[in-house]
């Protein structure tokens, strides 16, 4: 499959800012928004969980879904 700009998939419910922040369409503010979330919520179940955090819309959840891993 293919990964991020690192080389490997990043699991979104362990990933660092850093690591976040490497997928494409996921900026700062964005990959701090997945933090929070993650933190308030607890992991992620499912790549369209993702959709509920503010900044990942449906292109952008396109855009990342075979470079990410949920476990």
């Amino acid at each position: 499959p293919p990964a991020s700009a690192g080389g490997e998939r990043v699991n979104v419910n362990t990933a660092s800012l850093e690591e976040l922040d490497t997928l494409p369409g996921i900026g700062p503010k964005t990959a701090q928004a997945i933090v929070d979330y993650r933190t308030a919520n607890g992991p992620f179940a499912s790549a369209e969980m993702l959709l509920e955090v503010k900044g990942i819309g449906e292109s952008t959840l396109a855009r990342i879904r075979e470079l990410i891993v949920i476990e």
